[in-house]
C-alpha cells in the first residue's frame, strides 16, 4: 500500500523507497528528545517493520513519522517530525491529516502515542489523555542506545 498526498510544495508518502535512512537516522539520534543515540539499524529496522511516512519538498525529505500497527485494531504513532527549517508551515498539521486518513488506520479500536511537547497537533485528531490509566504498563528504558550491551 502506497499512498501520495500533495499540498503545495510538498509530498506526503508512504512510499518507503523514498525515506531518506540516513536523515531520519541522524535527526532521531541527534536532534530528537526521544531517541538520541539510536542506532541506525535500529532505525532501519523500525522502518522496516512499521507503516512509515515521509514528507517531500521537492523530493528533499524534511519530515517523518511512523505507526507501528497490526492494521486491525492497534496502532502506535511514533518518531514523528518536522525539520526544525520547514516548521511553522503546517506540515506536521498536513502530516496527521494523511496519517489519520488513510482507510487502513480509521478503522483501528485504539490508537497511542507518547510527546511531552504536542498535545494540542494530536488533540484535534480525538487524542486526550489515558482515561483509565490504571491499565496501561509499561517497561520503558530510556538509556537503552547509550547502555552497555550485556
Amino acid at each position: 500500500m502506497m499512498k501520495n498526498f500533495e499540498s503545495g510544495e510538498f509530498t506526503y508518502s508512504t512510499d518507503k523507497s523514498l525515506l531518506d535512512v540516513d536523515y531520519i537516522h541522524a535527526f532521531l539520534s541527534q536532534r530528537s528528545y526521544w531517541a538520541k543515540g539510536i542506532p541506525k539499524e535500529v532505525v532501519v529496522r523500525s522502518i522496516e517493520n512499521s507503516l512509515s511516512f515521509g514528507v517531500y519538498h521537492h523530493q528533499k525529505q524534511v519530515g517523518f513519522a511512523r505507526v507501528v500497527t497490526d492494521y486491525a485494531t492497534f496502532g502506535y504513532l511514533a518518531d514523528v517530525f518536522i525539520d526544525e527549517g520547514y516548521r511553522g508551515k503546517g506540515l506536521s498539521k498536513s502530516l496527521m491529516e494523511f496519517v489519520f486518513g488513510l482507510e487502513e488506520l480509521k478503522g483501528l479500536r485504539r490508537m497511542v502515542l507518547v510527546t511531552s511537547d504536542a498535545h494540542t497537533l494530536y488533540s484535534r485528531h480525538g487524542f486526550k489523555a489515558l482515561a483509565v490509566a490504571d491499565r496501561f504498563m509499561e517497561l520503558h528504558r530510556p538509556n537503552v542506545y547509550s547502555a552497555p550491551v550485556l
